[in-house]
């Protein structure tokens, strides 16, 4: 069976050979398992680790672009961002963090309509999807986009860039008509960004995969009704648009979200990710019971615990469980949490991906 034929069964909610494998990986880590493996491109290393999907990168960012003395860089919201570096040796990794949030101080919707650095649709070139979706397609995997985690089909992060985390949640109770136009100009934005690339990537796109956090370890960062009245109807369009495509839509989110799946399939989600281990109130086999006819998983493994703590045996461990409690019947897609950080052995990497392998068979 092919990656192409196990996944869309597993999709299908049929158990294929085996489980299909994705994998996510941060860019140190891709390197040093390059290095180990003695391979030199990532379509090398995603081949050792027989992964069935292949991610492109979208459309190509043209627009301005303003380095400051300090080595800050806007980002296409205008969020001032910095490079931080963490770890150490072969355990280091780099991230563009927010500096600041400017629109924070805003008092009025006309604040909002009036900030002078709302992205255009013209900054990005389109054109480059066709060709990436091509050399995709050529691979014989399921083809996905996703974007980069800055630029990433969302309304509640891009809003918590601009207006800051505290602010924008304290907007819903207190502001509603600032966090409305701040959703309604993002979500605008990314319809029509998406259509584009979508008329660009045509058939050959197979996965659409949105990212947007609505939930932090303990529960949602918001009630079940706002996010209902503020944020549903943008998430709702995202996946009709690419529905109307023929594209499987899945949608990261972290935290604990169980209040609201039952609203994210009403708006047609196939797959969700990560099931974030580790946290409060998403037990697994009670949401492959309750969803798992309608809604198939992605995720799962802990790169909080597991990987950069535990042994190869309790890897190993935790794939059997994830099998065990979401894979019944498929619809289960082998993954981490996250990217799998720098601070994870290569060992458990490789105890890992063997698990897929070895307890993964139906």
């Amino acid at each position: 069976m092919d990656a192409r034929e196990r996944v869309f069964l597993a999709l299908e909610h049929q158990q294929p050979d085996r489980v299909p494998i994705d994998c996510w990986l941060t860019s140190a880590v891709s390197a040093r398992l390059r290095k180990h493996y003695g391979l030199t491109t990532e379509e090398e290393l995603l081949r050792r680790l027989d992964v069935d999907f292949r991610y492109i990168e979208g459309p190509r960012y043209v627009g301005p672009r303003e380095v400051r003395p300090d080595g800050q860089v806007e980002d296409h919201w205008g969020v001032p961002r910095v490079r931080v570096t963490a770890g150490a040796g072969d355990q280091t990794s780099t991230y563009n963090e927010v500096v600041n949030f400017p629109l924070k101080h805003a008092k009025t919707v006309e604040e909002i309509h009036d900030y002078p650095k709302w992205p255009r649709l013209d900054w990005f070139d389109y054109s480059c999807v066709k060709q990436q979706v091509a050399e995709a397609r050529q691979t014989g995997k399921v083809v996905v986009f996703m974007g980069d985690r800055m630029n990433r089909c969302a309304q509640l992060k891009p809003a918590m860039y601009l207006r800051g985390i505290d602010q924008i949640l304290l907007d819903l109770a207190l502001e509603p008509e600032i966090a409305q136009a701040l959703f309604d100009r993002i979500s605008a934005f990314y319809l029509e960004y998406f259509r584009r690339a979508f008329e660009a990537a045509g058939d050959g796109l197979d996965v659409f995969f949105m990212g947007d956090d609505f939930g932090t370890q303990k529960g949602l960062f918001m009630n079940p009704d706002m996010w209902r009245r503020f944020l549903r109807p943008g998430f709702k369009a995202f996946i009709e648009l690419a529905k109307s495509f023929g594209y499987k839509v899945a949608h990261h989110s972290c935290g604990s979200i169980k209040p609201i799946i039952g609203d994210l399939i009403d708006c047609g989600l196939d797959v969700l990710n990560p099931v974030q281990p580790d946290v409060k109130d998403m037990d697994r086999r009670e949401l492959k019971q309750r969803f798992g006819n309608r809604l198939s998983f992605h995720g799962s493994i802990s790169i909080q615990k597991t990987l950069p703590f535990g042994t190869p045996e309790d890897v190993r461990n935790e794939v059997r469980d994830r099998v065990e409690t979401l894979g019944a019947g498929g619809g289960l897609i082998f993954c981490t949490a996250h990217n799998i950080q720098a601070d994870t052995p290569v060992e458990n990497i490789e105890a890992l991906f063997d698990a897929y392998h070895t307890l993964g068979r139906y």
